[in-house]
């Protein structure tokens, strides 16, 4: 299931992909990594992999709105894929 957050909108915000239990079970590590950030937020310098976490730091978003970013990897053994992070922007 994807992982759901609240931001406000003048955060500035790290969100993490946790990947290590599937790498786990597939004997693999990530080998590169892409994370797509819907128009309305901001990716803030470039998506940051430590073993089997991805970090992406975002900011922006307009009130009320619902964003989805996805973060892509391809494995070292060549497998792909995707998961959602969908960001609520309410105010606190």
């Amino acid at each position: 299931m994807a992982a759901s957050y609240t931001k406000v909108p003048v955060a500035r915000l790290d969100y993490t992909w946790e990947w290590g239990p599937w790498l786990a079970d597939v004997s693999d590590t990530i080998d590169s990594v892409t994370v797509t950030v819907p128009e309305g937020l901001t990716a803030v310098g470039a998506p940051v992999v430590d073993g089997g976490d991805v970090t992406q730091r975002v900011e922006g978003g307009v009130l009320d709105d619902v964003y989805k970013m996805v973060c892509r990897i391809q494995t070292v053994g060549g497998l792909i894929d995707e998961e959602p992070i969908y960001l609520v922007i309410r105010d606190k």
